[in-house]
């Protein structure tokens, strides 16, 4: 006997779009006002592999694809968080500000160290 869960859509007006951009691969999750996700992409997850995962056409395809999936629970309007250092950072935002979307806001939450490391101590010859 198999279980099926029944997938519940529920009308939003604002939600979450998290970028994650590395060196190797851009990833992309949209959530709900108070952060519970709807749904996740990323480029190798479309079918990208190697180093084309981290180019911004593939950043690109991965926000049409997120765009594809939410855009039918009624999203007008929406707040971007971006994180990391890769290249699809900003082709993910162009393509989002193209599909028609409401920008709130674009937040940057790259982690920035405060001080560094702790230096290694002095060698004594």
């Amino acid at each position: 006997m198999v279980v099926v869960k029944k997938k519940i859509l529920r009308e939003m007006s604002k939600a979450r779009i998290y970028i994650y951009s590395t060196y190797n691969n851009t990833m992309v999750t949209a959530t709900d006002a108070d952060g519970n996700v709807i749904t996740s992409s990323s480029a190798g997850k479309i079918g990208f592999f190697g180093p084309k995962k981290a180019t911004p056409y593939a950043a690109g395809v991965v926000v049409k694809d997120i765009y594809e999936k939410i855009k039918n629970l009624g999203i007008k309007e929406v707040q971007i968080f971006i994180k990391g250092v890769g290249t699809g950072r900003d082709a993910a935002l162009r393509a989002l500000a193209g599909l028609g979307m409401n920008i709130l806001s674009v937040r940057d939450i790259t982690p920035l160290p405060h001080n560094g490391c702790r230096p290694p101590k002095v060698r004594r010859v």
